[in-house]
């Protein structure tokens, strides 16, 4: 048994780690009865420094590897919620006041603080109103009027009744605007577009020399883009659909976004326009969709989702911050020059915002290859082997904040396209055949198949 302090033992060797796993019981047992407080309301676990602060009679702190515990005089209040093994949380009205009447490390940064209140925002009106009454309470039990006045400023910037300072978050002053934002998307998108800034540029031109090789390549973009979203046809129907105007029998809605797909990508004009500001990049989005999906008019084409969605885990912005969102995003990749930089930036905005109730996919792909179109550079396709290496990497920017899977793959589908001859479906095929683009996902992952650059 290895000793962790006094009283606590673990036959685990990793001993840091298992402190983190038990902590709670480790608070159970040093201050029993326990209240989260302060900066550790806000998680409701210790911090990332591994330090937890609670209310307790005990004064002395306990330091364990991986774990720092510090007292501090106080109690259960109204309102406090009991959470496990006998200790509580503090009520979100409490934390607020205690968070807004301290400073120093072991409470919220004021950023940190607001950020808090623009998350409740972001649940409606009724969330923070009753967090508002609740700190309202244990301001007038407390005597603790002047945190109670801070705290109110700041839930009336964020449900717009009241202005914010000069010196608020973004978030906060485009909620007091009257435009509030997905707070935690808009950081993911300047994280993107700050690692994208770092990368250095790779330049592929679509040389003029090199068209007759790109000329059914609209053809394959609108087919594994499609692939991509479960509208599976064979290359012999979806080329029936796109060249012949023939429909498969009870699938016309599936041939439609097909053709609504190559209608796009197939006509350079419109590839080659791209926004120069927030107001343009809706108004492509809108007229973009609309074309896709017009043969699904219950999916309202080109107009933003009217209930939100969802993709597994994956919680996408609220219908409400859709417009908000994509205009915050698109300001925090001005800075972007490289064409496929840029392009990555915009795939991932659309892609995570997701405004539509459906074609979503498609639409940050289209987005993503009217960059390259416009700035004379090869296009990205997403062969169907590819499929689980792309969604893997949009999932890993998602929830891990990883973006170097994202930026490499499509750098990688990118020179993949470059090398196809796409100037005859003969040719075409042979290629896609003998790099294993046209193999079932799945099955390629289960022995091992990649998708290889002729």
């Amino acid at each position: 048994m290895t000793r962790l302090g006094p009283g606590i033992y673990t036959p685990c060797r990793d001993t840091e780690a298992t402190v983190l796993r038990n902590w709670a019981q480790i608070v159970a047992h040093e201050f029993p009865g326990a209240t989260l407080v302060d900066r550790s309301a806000r998680a409701g676990s210790p911090g990332e420094d591994g330090v937890l602060t609670v209310a307790h009679r005990r004064r002395r702190p306990l330091r364990l590897r991986g774990l720092t515990i510090v007292p501090r005089p106080g109690g259960v209040l109204p309102g406090d919620t009991p959470i496990m093994l006998g200790l509580w949380l503090s009520s979100q009205g409490r934390a607020m006041i205690d968070n807004a009447a301290g400073s120093g490390a072991r409470y919220l940064a004021q950023a940190e603080l607001e950020a808090w209140i623009v998350d409740l925002a972001a649940r409606g009106g009724t969330t923070l109103n009753r967090v508002r009454d609740e700190a309202r309470a244990v301001a007038e039990t407390t005597g603790r009027s002047a945190a109670f006045a801070r705290v109110d400023r700041l839930i009336a910037a964020a449900l717009a009744t009241g202005p914010a300072e000069p010196s608020a978050t973004r978030a906060l002053r485009a909620r007091a605007a009257g435009q509030p934002h997905d707070r935690e998307r808009v950081a993911r998108f300047e994280a993107l577009a700050a690692v994208l800034l770092d990368v250095a540029p790779r330049p592929l031109p679509a040389l003029s020399v090199d068209a007759p090789r790109r000329a059914l390549l609209p053809f394959y973009e609108a087919y594994f883009s499609n692939y991509i979203e479960g509208t599976e046809f064979t290359l012999d129907e979806a080329a029936a659909i796109v060249f012949e105007h023939e429909v498969p029998a009870g699938r016309p809605q599936d041939a439609h976004d097909v053709l609504g797909t190559y209608r796009i990508v197939s006509d350079e004009t419109e590839m080659s326009r791209v926004p120069r500001d927030a107001d343009e990049l809706i108004d492509l989005l809108r007229a973009r969709h609309r074309t896709l999906m017009e043969g699904r008019p219950e999916t309202l084409p080109g107009r933003f989702k009217e209930h939100a969605n969802r993709a597994g885990a994956t919680l996408f912005v609220a219908p409400d911050l859709v417009e908000s969102t994509l205009r915050a995003g698109f300001t925090a990749g001005a800075d972007l020059i490289d064409p496929l930089a840029r392009a990555t930036f915009l795939m991932f905005l659309v892609s995570e915002v997701h405004p539509f109730a459906d074609g979503n996919g498609r639409i940050a792909r289209i987005q993503m290859n009217a960059e390259l179109v416009h700035a004379g550079e090869v296009r990205v396709i997403i062969p169907t082997v590819y499929r689980n290496d792309y969604v893997s990497a949009l999932r890993g920017a998602t929830h891990n904040g990883s973006f170097a899977a994202l930026v490499a793959s499509l750098s990688f589908a990118q020179r993949y396209a470059a090398r196809i001859d796409f100037s005859s479906r003969a040719s075409a095929e042979a290629d896609l055949a003998r790099t294993n683009a046209l193999r079932d996902p799945s099955e390629a992952d289960r022995y091992g198949i990649r998708l290889l650059i002729p």
